[in-house]
């Protein structure tokens, strides 16, 4: 089985691989400031395009959900980069009026396409319109917000802080639903919400993955999960599950070949 980006192997750390909403096609971006497209046929994978963006080592890149842009953040910038495929213009978002952040790295896409989240530090969440990158509200946890994640159809977001607290947010109203502990976390990591809506996934620095129905999560302030993951020896960095809440996988960027699927 070939790699899927053997007509372009990165010079440097891989910080994101995605498949495209809708099409045979993946895309790599990572600390060699370049984002890479390939089309996935098994057989040559062949290179459809790379962007170089100067200067600008990637933390994150994703899909929109139409599939029509690529979002990428850096690992030292207060802006962000808008690569639109169809016009294959490149758009730099210099400032965000109302986001006052020394850099921007960690954001999530609304399952609907309308909003971005973008996670600043001190615990501050500035929700953006998609549409027009501009800031329409911002919403504060307790403490520093690792992650974050909106529920399929959009109307919550559950935002996990360092010190181990859950926060659900009502996307309309931008107020704050309900907060809720996860049992025996030292330290959030990462976060997931099942596509069907049942289950909310908690990832924390000692390795282990909680997993909580999500009607408990909503009513108790110390829910009893549902199942205790402990199969990883270092820091759960990411969670998420396959589209139909079968499976979860479960994995540590500290070390190598440390995925598990559950």
């Amino acid at each position: 089985c070939l790699p899927a980006n053997q007509e372009r192997f990165a010079n440097g750390k891989l910080v994101t691989v995605q498949f495209h909403p809708s099409a045979q096609v993946v895309m790599t971006a990572g600390h060699d400031r370049s984002v890479s497209l390939f089309q996935v046929d098994g057989i040559r994978n062949p290179r459809i395009q790379s962007i170089y963006l100067e200067s600008f080592p990637i933390y994150k890149a994703c899909f929109s959900v139409d599939g029509e842009q690529v979002i990428a953040t850096g690992t030292h910038h207060k802006m962000f980069f808008v690569y639109d495929m169809m016009s294959g213009s490149i758009i730099p978002i210099q400032k965000v009026r109302g986001v006052d952040e020394r850099f921007l790295r960690n954001f999530e896409l609304s399952p609907d396409g309308s909003f971005m989240l973008l996670t600043g530090t001190s615990g501050y969440l500035h929700l953006l319109s998609m549409k027009t990158k501009e800031l329409i509200s911002t919403m504060k946890v307790n403490g520093r917000c690792t992650a974050s994640a909106f529920t399929p159809d959009s109307s919550k977001i559950y935002s996990y802080s360092k010190e181990g607290e859950v926060f659900i947010w009502d996307v309309r109203s931008r107020k704050c639903l309900h907060k809720f502990e996860d049992e025996g976390s030292l330290e959030g990591k990462c976060i997931a919400v099942s596509k069907n809506n049942q289950y909310v996934a908690c990832g924390s620095a000692s390795g282990v993955v909680n997993l909580y129905t999500t009607d408990v999560c909503l009513k108790e302030n110390h829910p009893k999960p549902v199942k205790a993951i402990m199969n990883l020896v270092t820091s759960a960095t990411c969670v998420t599950f396959n589209p139909t809440t079968e499976i979860l996988a479960v994995a540590s960027r500290e070390t190598d070949e440390a995925v598990k699927l559950v």
